[in-house]
């Protein structure tokens, strides 16, 4: 990783001009924000397409409103489903204008749509509508990732007023509209549209800091499988007090087959998975336990450094399991119990081989001679970042010189399956993970939110990259 001597210098005067200009923008950016925030965009079926479209038609408009482009296209690409039905993805927003004098062409990614409220007693404030509290914007999308897109906008908009209609370094914007729903027609559409996206770097403003007062280029993702099974013992449920302590019941099969994929110590017990160590940086036990949300008590779990838990080794979740409810429960031995277990990989580990060590644990250690099914299973890339790059060491400089602290090289525990996508598509781009989430921004949960002063500085920061880019030849 290259210290911070290594790194490209930005002027101090472009420096103190993106942060004034930011600033006067800001108030009308954050109100832009919370216009998004009111759209309801989800790319789930179960939910009303038009709040989708209104909210692609709202990003359009940003997109055109910095002056930049000749018009932002709402754009989207057919493909297969798994039941080799043709659907028509989401809709996309593509705006673009090429680069002049050999200068770079840089690709800003964001996604409009969002998660599902869910729960929405648990939230504090209505999901869908932006509300200020301690200097954090709450609602959904408002970190995850309508914060990315003004981001995005506001850098525009400083980029032209410093140079111009025209500068020469070129910008494509594309905001995906489906990445929450898992990005079903993101291949296809960089395949329809790859010359329009072609690039040279790629921003990526899906990820996050380590702070509002430490910024970070993330550098590296898990990968990701996940598989359902079904584990039977009968092939009809019988009376648990005639036939209890004789014949197995499937939720007990189920459940030792599923606790045996954790050792002692919590750390995965699945064999033949790729394992890592993280960068050394410093996160104590008292952060994580206050960023978590962990109970007083319970304690972590694997081994190694918090990071290395985090971002370089593989984690095992059961994330759900269909029986009978407590409320609806009987006294019988259940004949069948549905489950799905996800299995994060550490980077360089692929999905293929982290699946067939799930399959290939799961049904070892089924116990009773009890039969196993597999079912449907996801699958995702893991990511692992070349940070040698111009790009790289510039938006370094550019966190660094809008954020308090110099810039730190991060990786997340979870996964972006569609960076792997744009690294196939695009080999000679370099991909710059950046964002504006924090440990409080809950991006996917209940009370979303994102900070305002992190905000302010990420928008410095991305004005800066492209300043500064508009110069490289």
């Amino acid at each position: 990783m290259p210290t911070h001597a290594d790194l490209p210098a930005i002027a101090p005067d472009l420096v103190a001009k993106a942060e004034d200009l930011v600033q006067k923008r800001f108030p009308s950016a954050v109100a832009e924000l919370g216009k998004l925030v009111r759209i309801p965009g989800l790319a789930w079926p179960a939910f009303d397409p038009e709040n989708l479209e209104a909210s692609a038609r709202a990003v359009a408009a940003l997109i055109e409103g910095t002056g930049l482009f000749d018009k932002a296209h709402i754009l989207r690409s057919k493909y297969v489903d798994e039941f080799g039905k043709e659907l028509v993805g989401a809709p996309a927003v593509v705006a673009r204008k090429d680069a002049t004098n050999g200068a770079p062409q840089v690709l800003l990614y964001a996604h409009h749509d969002v998660q599902p409220p869910g729960d929405e007693t648990i939230w504090k404030t209505p999901p869908f509508e932006p509300t200020l509290v301690n200097g954090r914007i709450y609602g959904r999308g408002a970190a995850d990732d309508k914060a990315g897109i003004m981001v995005h906008v506001t850098a525009l908009n400083v980029l032209r007023e410093v140079l111009g209609d025209n500068p020469d370094i070129g910008i494509t914007v594309f905001i995906e509209g489906e990445e929450e729903y898992g990005s079903p027609s993101f291949s296809a559409f960089l395949q329809e549209h790859k010359a329009l996206l072609q690039a040279d770097v790629i921003v990526v403003a899906d990820s996050g800091n380590w702070s509002s007062d430490i910024p970070a280029l993330t550098t590296t993702l898990r990968g990701m499988t996940s598989v359902e099974l079904t584990v039977s013992t009968l092939d009809h449920a019988v009376h648990s007090g005639m036939y209890g302590g004789l014949v197995p019941d499937a939720m007990t099969a189920m459940l030792r087959t599923l606790a045996s994929l954790h050792n002692e110590d919590g750390s995965v017990a699945i064999d033949g998975l790729v394992s890592g160590v993280a960068d050394d940086i410093e996160y104590s036990d008292e952060l994580a336990r206050t960023d978590s949300g962990i109970l007083d008590g319970v304690s972590f779990i694997g081994s190694g450094s918090i990071v290395d838990r985090l971002w370089a080794k593989p984690a095992v979740t059961v994330i759900g399991i269909d029986a009978v409810s407590v409320e609806k429960s009987s006294n019988t031995l259940l004949p069948s119990v549905h489950a799905k277990v996800s299995l994060r990989l550490a980077p360089g580990d692929t999905a293929e081989n982290g699946l067939a060590r799930l399959k290939e644990h799961l049904a070892k250690n089924v116990p009773f001679g009890a039969k196993i099914e597999f079912g449907a299973i996801e699958q995702g890339k893991g990511y692992k970042a070349d940070t040698d790059g111009w790009a790289a060491k510039l938006v370094k400089s550019a966190l660094g010189a809008a954020f308090p602290n110099p810039a730190i090289e991060m990786g997340i525990g979870g996964s972006i399956p569609f960076i792997a996508e744009l690294v196939d598509t695009f080999p000679g781009a370099q991909i710059l993970v950046t964002g504006v989430e924090d440990a409080d921004s809950r991006a996917h949960s209940p009370n979303e939110s994102v900070d305002l002063v992190g905000l302010q500085r990420a928008m410095v920061a991305e004005a800066l990259l492209l300043l500064a880019g508009n110069d490289r030849r």
